[in-house]
């Protein structure tokens, strides 16, 4: 007994450490991974893809108003009041004769059917209507869609900027701090002022806190990004990629007829317009005449037993004509509400398509800006580095100071790090470019 509970013991204590360690397992993501994990985990684009199926099963609804209904019913009577009739004698002399009659049996049973012929197009109204709000939902998605990987680029690319910034103020304090060891030492043999060996080393202690709060900015983005993808927080991820700089010369015009094209937003504005005008349809015809058959199949008995003879039964087939007189001019109300919801849609398409127009535009001059900013600061890191080493020289020689140092140091970070935000405004301009016309993504 005793071995079998040891082994059970060590067997649970097996699988609990191979769960801790695969939950410790670093998961490497690349760009194009993220994107399809953000699409296949996030709850906000989940939902949207809900909502599609909630409209498919609604026109599924409005379809089935084509088909003929059948219904039964049953029904038992627990208590009535009989009809007392009062007949005159006929034998002179003697009083009225009461008698009690009952003109309704105690169980009974209906199943009745009905079926629209003519409905002066409420049903084709109907189901168009629920047709387009499946279409629009659709475009929802697709709306969802290309926000969804829009925000894991920027993301993505905010990991990256942050790892590149925690890299270069990595180098500003290992540069600071070899400036420090070289004044130190040349302190020791008298070649240098004692202030300029405080100097370096206050150099180094500002440069730390810097370091510090990158490090920390790392780890803010990356668990931004991993609840947009839908993981665990404590999940090890591991980007990648890096920033790289692909020239692209977008053309406006061709950039413009895409965006207009291609925006899931106009197409879910013309689907709602459609339905609009559907609903105008649906409006006038409820003042239009429709015409069905109706049908009912009756069972009937005073004691619920199944013997023959005990139940009598009856159908009837009816042709109804219904044709609205009078509803309070409720008709009318409905047409010039669905008149006025087309002109704002009519409305909200004009201004949609000038904010797009905007967009696009946008992320062409953002695109044109990064770009020119990302080849200016390439050039200058390369003579703030080359600045770098010629003020350390001259330093070793005595031609230079400490503060002079400190300077060209605090130039060459600055450079770096105008660099990096130059590569990751490039990128993003280009993920928003996409964004902007409707593609990109999995489209």
């Amino acid at each position: 007994m005793k071995k079998a509970v040891r082994f059970f013991l060590i067997l649970c204590l097996i699988l609990t450490t191979g769960r801790i360690t695969c939950s410790q397992e670093k998961l490497t993501l690349t760009l194009e991974e993220s994107i399809q994990l953000a699409l296949s985990q996030n709850p906000y684009h989940l939902a949207s893809e809900k909502r599609v199926e909630g409209a498919k099963h609604k026109l599924r609804e409005a379809a089935s108003s084509f088909f003929p209904s059948l219904n039964a019913q049953g029904l038992h009577t627990m208590d009535e009041k009989l009809f007392v009739l009062e007949l005159p004698s006929f034998i002179p002399g003697e009083p009225p004769q009461k008698v009690t009659m009952d003109f309704t049996k105690d169980y009974q049973f209906f199943l009745s059917f009905s079926l629209p012929i003519f409905t002066s197009g409420r049903l084709t109204s109907g189901f168009k209507q629920a047709k387009y709000n499946f279409l629009s939902t659709e475009e929802t998605v697709r709306q969802s869609r290309h926000v969804t990987v829009f925000n894991t680029k920027r993301a993505f690319y905010g990991v990256l900027l942050a790892r590149e910034f925690v890299k270069v103020a990595e180098e500003a304090v290992n540069v600071a701090e070899k400036h420090f060891k070289n004044v130190k030492s040349l302190y020791e043999v008298g070649m240098a002022s004692k202030f300029d060996l405080l100097r370096s080393e206050v150099q180094v202690a500002n440069l730390k806190p810097q370091l510090i709060k990158a490090r920390n900015n790392l780890k803010i983005v990356e668990l931004s990004l991993k609840t947009l993808l839908g993981i665990d927080l404590s999940q090890q991820v591991e980007l990648k990629g890096d920033l790289s700089y692909k020239p692209i010369e977008p053309n406006l015009e061709e950039s413009l007829v895409k965006a207009i094209r291609n925006r899931p937003e106009i197409s879910q504005l013309k689907y709602q317009k459609q339905m609009a005008g559907e609903m105008v349809k649906l409006a006038r015809a409820s003042n239009l005449p429709s015409l069905a058959i109706a049908g009912t199949y009756n069972f009937w008995a005073d004691r619920f037993n199944f013997q023959k003879d005990n139940w009598q039964s009856y159908y009837a087939v009816n042709l109804v004509l219904t044709l609205p007189l009078f509803n309070g001019f409720a008709a009318s109300a409905r047409v010039a509400q669905s008149k006025a919801m087309i002109k704002e849609i009519e409305l909200t398409q004009k201004g949609f398509k000038e904010m797009i127009r905007f967009e696009a535009r946008q992320a062409i001059l953002n695109l044109t800006e990064a770009k020119e900013s990302l080849l200016s600061q390439e050039k200058n890191v390369e003579q703030a580095q080359e600045s770098l080493r010629i003020a350390e020289l001259n330093f070793s020689e005595g031609l230079a100071t400490t503060l002079d140092v400190s300077s060209v140091q605090a130039a060459l970070t600055q450079a770096k790090t105008n660099y990096s935000q130059a590569l990751y405004d490039y990128v993003v301009s280009l993920a928003q470019l996409d964004k902007a016309m409707g593609v990109g993504g999995s489209d």
